[in-house]
């Protein structure tokens, strides 16, 4: 097998250094990282597909998310770099770097403008509702703009300017631990279930910093696996309470219930809890992505680590404030975007760069490869179609992609 320095790749030269964050840290990570405001939607597409059907369809994407990030370690081994844009650059040059770059800044973006777009609508209601005020007033902190400049200063950026993303395993945890409790308190399907386990940007990071460079698919696969338990078990909890009733977003079904109930505020708060905190993680890849794209043979230097993070929030923030309809256009570009990070890209990157000498084109992994990339074209054109259906009709049902 031919071994080639990450030396030989221009970019490559910052990511080497000794790994030092622990196995149990990078499963927190890359579990929140695998965690979105799409769990919320889960309960929505059980009621559309049915118990049996939606968990055979869970599974399904779970299988075909961990042979990706196989296909991405096999890799990342092979040339021995642990960054994906650079993965593009060894198997189609600087097109192939770029297209990396692009769909991972795009896709991580539209995920953290998501997820603040959902806090800036839910903590207002939230503070509301502690606080018994039925009828809405001007007061700053119920303002949802304020409140999200605010998290994203206060708490998303302190986080987002950690040197390494290992730092941010304890945080992670704690977000998981929400969602957990999300779970507890509670007693368009396949767009949905497609992309429930994007985290294909946040794998090779991890990866880097990993203490044990072998471990990292054995991460990959405990943190499906939770992941997988969580979502089938807050789709079932939540399809199970209302049935037919379960609206898109799970939380506003349980809201028109009581929204005064001491319990579901709890749950929203544990909700906004694990979305805020997913945000510094989602930011992590964008800015590696950015430097790749921009400075790539730059060494780690402070000043552009923290304008580029803060330079992020700030778009991010302004589009969440100024232009919240823009979320639907994110919506096609997450229904193109995160196909090519889950499927395509892994599965051309290993044909390209695994040598012909040890897997020829037509052995069985290489092709195997192929009729995966084909599958993320067809959810591809599958996720499109629906977005443009939703828009020919006047719904506002579109997937995110994360």
């Amino acid at each position: 097998m031919c071994l080639i320095k990450p030396a030989d790749f221009p970019g490559s030269g910052f990511l080497q250094f000794e790994g030092k964050t622990s196995f149990g840290m990078s499963v927190f990570n890359l579990g929140n990282a695998i965690m979105g405001s799409g769990i919320l939607g889960l309960a929505y597409a059980m009621a559309n597909t049915g118990v049996i059907l939606f968990l055979l369809l869970l599974t399904a994407v779970a299988v075909l998310s961990s042979y990706s990030i196989h296909l991405l370690l096999k890799s990342s081994g092979i040339v021995g770099i642990r960054a994906y844009e650079q993965l593009g650059y060894r198997a189609f040059g600087t097109p192939g770097k770029m297209a990396a770059g692009i769909a991972i800044t795009l896709q991580n973006i539209g995920a953290m403008s998501s997820y603040l777009y959902i806090v800036k609508n839910e903590f207002p209601l939230v503070i509301q509702a502690f606080l018994k005020v039925d009828n809405p007033t001007s007061e700053w902190y119920l303002n949802g703009n304020y409140l999200v400049i605010i998290l994203s200063v206060t708490v998303i950026l302190p986080l987002a300017l950690m040197k390494q993303l290992g730092y941010l395993g304890y945080t992670s945890g704690f977000s998981l631990s929400c969602m957990v409790f999300f779970l507890i308190a509670t007693a368009y399907t396949i767009p949905i279930l497609a992309f429930a386990f994007v985290c294909h940007p946040e794998v090779l990071p991890i990866y880097t910093e990993l203490r044990k460079y072998k471990k990292m698919q054995h991460v990959s696969n405990i943190s499906i696996a939770v992941m997988y338990i969580m979502y089938f078990l807050a789709a079932l909890f939540g399809y199970l309470t209302f049935y037919g009733k379960v609206e898109a977003e799970l939380l506003h079904t349980y809201s028109r219930i009581d929204p005064y109930d001491t319990l579901i505020l709890c749950v929203r708060v544990a909700v906004l809890t694990a979305v805020t905190l997913t945000v510094p993680i989602v930011l992590f890849p964008v800015r590696r992505a950015i430097q790749q794209m921009m400075f790539p043979n730059k060494t780690f230097y402070w000043p552009r680590h923290i304008a580029i993070a803060m330079c992020l929030l700030t778009f991010i923030n302004m589009l969440v404030i100024f232009a919240p309809n823009i979320l639907g256009i994110f919506g096609v570009i997450g229904a193109t975007s995160a196909p090519c990070l889950i499927f395509i890209f892994p599965a051309v990157f290993y044909i390209r760069i695994v040598p012909k000498e040890e897997e020829p084109l037509c052995s069985v992994p290489k092709i195997l490869a192929a009729c995966f990339a084909g599958i993320g074209f067809l959810f591809m054109i599958m996720s499109l179609s629906f977005i443009i259906v939703d828009w020919t009709s006047g719904s506002k049902t579109t997937s995110s992609g994360h």
